[in-house]
């Protein structure tokens, strides 16, 4: 098998079926060139965290995250971020260093992964950036541009603008005074509507043009590996939910309680899928068993939006097929994410 089983679509098996993920984990690791940083993207619970410990370990390297969530330190089993046992085969970066009040975007990202970067090339330690996050890996291989941050009076007159009028009277706004970004943006995603508006309020100036400028990728893509997993959708929903038990078993209600005194469901941690159906449950509005199937709901609902990101955005990364089957060590959720 070469590198990638990369030309096939998304969700269909490979030629050779392979019953063993650990065996073909290592012959993905022995086809990489580790002169070339990889980058492998997936949906959640397709196994890239596996894959890429797998890789880092048979060439000595570092995995790096490419997580908006994982770096959030209070989050470890929620996430399914690497465990010690898996820190401990190889350097994790990137990983839990955020605190849980605090903000954290792609711009951070791509700052805290330039030196790294650097590292790598004088050095040449291999590197893995591995995650599910699609802005993080367009941004890095395309280029991010440059925005000034949002003010909270700025924030705010949106949310006054959302509640009163809805989303439609921010849609008409761009359409009046910024048509490029009217155009160029998906009016039917109100989050895309809301930060564009809150851009042209903030700079005078409408998000096409910001994105015009944008600066030279940190990492073309020419100069790396790019991967994306793909798993035929009703095995990663299967896969989803033995995960989410399996989380379940390892503490991830105490994880979300413990955070109860600081909880605030308006923080970019807060978004950690099942976060709030479990925080719904300790305040007494879910039961048990409906956070859990709510949460597990949440997850393949995020699942199919990573795969349209990927598609969209992504489409010409090779694919890699894992195998379908059932995975032995699913309940480690940290190498089934």
């Amino acid at each position: 098998m070469s590198v990638a089983q990369d030309e096939r679509r998304e969700g269909e098996a490979a030629d050779e079926p392979l019953h063993d993920e650990t065996a073909w984990q290592a012959r993905i690791a022995a086809a990489i060139d580790p002169a070339r940083p990889v980058l492998l993207a997936g949906a959640t619970a397709s196994g890239k965290s596996a894959l890429a410990l797998a890789i880092a370990r048979a060439h000595g390297g570092s995995v790096v995250n490419a997580d908006a969530l994982q770096v959030y330190r209070d989050w470890r089993i929620l996430t399914a971020r690497p465990g010690p046992e898996e820190e401990a085969l190889a350097p994790h970066l990137l990983y839990g260093h955020v605190g849980f009040r605090m903000a954290w975007s792609v711009g951070d990202w791509l700052r805290a992964l330039a030196p790294i970067l650097d590292a790598h090339r004088r050095t040449g330690r291999p590197l893995v950036i591995v995650g599910g996050t699609g802005l993080y890996f367009t941004a890095l291989t395309g280029g991010l541009a440059e925005i000034p941050p949002i003010s909270a009076a700025t924030r705010a007159r949106a949310a006054a603008i959302l509640a009163a009028e809805g989303v439609e009277a921010l849609v008409a706004d761009l359409a009046r005074r910024d048509p490029r970004t009217h155009e160029r943006i998906d009016l039917a995603n109100p989050v895309r509507v809301q930060r564009a508006w809150e851009v042209l309020a903030e700079t005078g100036r409408g998000l096409a043009a910001w994105q015009d400028d944008t600066p030279p990728p940190l990492l073309p893509l020419a100069a790396a590996q790019p991967f994306v997993l793909s798993l035929p959708p009703a095995v990663l929903a299967e896969r989803i939910d033995r995960r989410f038990d399996a989380m379940m078993a390892a503490g991830a209600l105490e994880e979300v309680r413990a955070l109860r005194p600081v909880w605030d469901p308006h923080l970019p941690a807060a978004k950690a899928i099942g976060a709030r159906e479990l925080m719904a449950h300790l305040e007494g509005r879910l039961a048990l068993g409906e956070a859990v199937a709510a949460a597990k709901r949440a997850t393949r609902d995020y699942a199919r939006r990573q795969r349209k990101w990927f598609r969209r955005k992504m489409a010409d990364w090779p694919r890699l097929a894992p195998p379908a089957t059932p995975d032995p060590v699913a309940a480690r959720p940290a190498e089934d994410c």
